[in-house]
């Protein structure tokens, strides 16, 4: 069961909601998104030490204020069931740039024989024209 299809699940129930700073809010649970920020409805908040109560028609909580949460029972039995992995399915996402790019073909090297067509002595690899020939990357008909 992930976290956040337990609080889509708990849409419209009464939850308690208590904030780093140790304030706590009661009430009806109206939305709430992939950041975990909740949209409350009919809420009580409740000061830090205790002794000062509010009544709040609706109340918006940040996701990364929150400290814990307090649902019903009830409402765990009512989460749909989920698959979690996500391994294997032949979808790449991440960071970085992935395989397969290669570094390109590049143009040789620069030289007046070349004028910059095929790998030359400055390419890469060991292709036709590499040695001190010229590099222009065609073969001569010469024999030696």
């Amino acid at each position: 069961m992930l976290p956040l299809s337990l609080l889509k699940a708990a849409q419209d129930q009464e939850i308690l909601v208590e904030l780093k700073n140790g304030e706590t809010y009661n009430g009806h649970l109206a939305n709430c998104d992939t950041w975990m920020n909740l949209n409350l409805r009919q809420v009580i908040c409740t000061s830090r030490d205790g002794d000062r109560f509010w009544r709040i028609p609706t109340c918006y909580i940040r996701g990364n204020t929150i400290k814990y949460l307090c649902i019903p029972h009830e409402v765990i039995d009512m989460v749909p069931e989920e698959n979690v992995s996500t391994r294997g399915t032949g979808v790449s996402r991440g960071r970085g740039r992935g395989r397969g790019r290669g570094r390109g073909r590049g143009r040789g090297s620069n030289n007046s024989a070349g004028s910059g067509r095929g790998r030359g002595a400055a390419g890469r690899g060991a292709g036709a024209g590499a040695g001190a020939g010229g590099g222009t990357g065609y073969v001569s008909k010469r024999t030696y």
